[in-house]
């Protein structure tokens, strides 16, 4: 076969395979874990070479206090137009965004559950997840684990570190909007179960800041969908010209405007500013090319922003009123989205807001541009659905070296390999002469 069988290199699935990759995880500990000193836990579109893994096993060597060492994984191996924004804006943006964490955290960062190191025999004393009590979605098996497991590996001593520095660990994006929104109900629902555990004991300022804040990222969606709503019935009732609109008021107005478009552009600038300055443009394609690809990431996030508030305000209500929540693992190729599909999950976004500006426009021209923002991305988002799942846009983009990765322009060896076998598991090449699942032995 083209990629044979390891020695030493074991698989096993479970045959009862609750509760879910934590369960996985579980099972490993319980089994096999007091034979091993550390553990790497990768998701199925997790991808590290081999030099990251040693250098991982190392540090947890020099660092005795370490109990989790978090990767910053960047995104690859897709190229549908979403999949592509994702991906850019992980490269560009997320070295800012991981290192900033790294700064204010420092041995109480992040654990995202994949593509990290951790010290086995503490995990399994102190990080068993029981199941919360009571009845409803808020309750049952531990959807986040992750952020739990980091909050009580410290809690109990251990550090949990973030190394953005270090290279060669990677992952993959949601290939469409309907996929990466699936994927955020399940972590919706996660983050405000674990909101739950903020007044646990001996946790630490950080981590429980850190389940506040994740809870409320999905939490903030009612609350901006419920601003925007109070502000259109204003809008039908008193017209653009509201009495309280004046002075301070209007100031204030142009105030959270100005806030707006610094939250959203000022990031992208202080990247595109690192890169330029690191001499590092080259690797995006050029200057031109990275600042073009900036700007359209920053364009496509702001026209997706009104899609997602309304689906995770949807999230956040379904949680509340226990909406079961339907579990199913990630496609891990391309998917299109199909017109039939796109209308069903978002043509009564498209309704709500026909309906809106429709409203508005009854009052006159002036109203209808204060829902365009909102009212024109929703109304378009079967549109975008669509368009964000092909594939061909997203290859478009790459021939121009638009919204370029340098994973892209020149791929490390490892990624080269995982992508060659991803493509012979595929076409069934790499299985030939290889053992069933269930059939290969499972020892240390």
């Amino acid at each position: 076969p083209l990629f044979p069988p390891r020695p030493g290199t074991h698989t096993r699935r479970r045959q009862r395979r609750t509760p879910r990759k934590a369960g996985n995880v579980a099972d490993f500990c319980r089994r096999w874990g007091r034979n091993y000193a550390y553990m790497v836990v990768l998701d199925a579109d997790s991808v590290m070479s081999g030099e990251t893994l040693v250098s991982l096993a190392r540090l947890m060597e020099r660092e005795p206090r370490a109990g989790i060492i978090q990767t910053a994984p960047q995104s690859f191996g897709l190229h549908t137009l979403h999949a592509r924004m994702q991906q850019f804006s992980s490269s560009v943006v997320g070295r800012l965004f991981t290192l900033g964490m790294r700064y204010w955290q420092l041995g109480e960062s992040h654990y995202w559950g994949h593509n990290a190191i951790i010290r086995v025999e503490p995990f399994m004393r102190h990080c068993a997840l029981a199941s919360l009590p009571g009845t409803g979605s808020l309750s049952g098996a531990i959807l986040s684990h992750d952020f739990m497991e980091a909050a009580l590996i410290r809690r109990a001593g251990y550090e949990v570190w973030l190394v953005p520095e270090l290279q060669g660990s990677y992952e993959q994006q949601p290939p469409n909007l309907i996929e990466e929104l699936r994927r955020d109900r399940r972590w919706c629902q996660g983050n405000l179960m674990n909101a739950r555990l903020i007044t646990q004991p001996g946790l630490k300022g950080v981590h429980r800041t850190m389940l506040g804040t994740a809870a409320f990222s999905y939490a903030s969606a009612p609350v901006w969908a419920a601003f925007l709503l109070t502000g259109f019935a204003l809008l039908l009732v008193e017209g653009p010209d509201l009495p309280f609109a004046d002075g301070a008021a209007s100031s204030a107005q142009n105030a959270l405007w100005a806030l707006t478009a610094v939250v959203l552009f000022a990031p992208r600038l202080m990247a595109l500013v690192l890169i330029l300055v690191e001499r590092e443009a080259a690797r995006y394609g050029g200057r031109l090319a990275l600042a073009r690809g900036l700007l359209l990431e920053a364009l496509w996030g702001a026209a997706l922003a009104p899609v997602r508030m309304v689906a995770h305000s949807l999230f956040v209500l379904g949680a509340l009123t226990g909406l079961k929540l339907e579990w199913r693992s990630p496609p891990r190729e391309a998917v299109e989205t199909g017109w039939a599909e796109a209308l069903l999950r978002f043509g009564p976004y498209a309704l709500a807001a026909l309906a809106a500006i429709g409203a508005a426009a009854s009052d006159g021209p002036a109203e209808v541009l204060w829902l365009l923002p909102v009212g024109a991305a929703l109304l378009l988002s079967p549109v975008m659905a669509v368009l964000g799942s092909s594939e061909r846009v997203g290859l478009a983009l790459r021939s121009r070296r638009l919204a370029c990765t340098p994973e892209e322009l020149d791929t490390p060896a490892v990624l080269r390999l995982a992508q060659l076998y991803s493509s012979a598991t595929r076409s069934g090449e790499g299985k030939a002469n290889a053992p069933a699942p269930e059939a290969v032995p499972v020892h240390p």
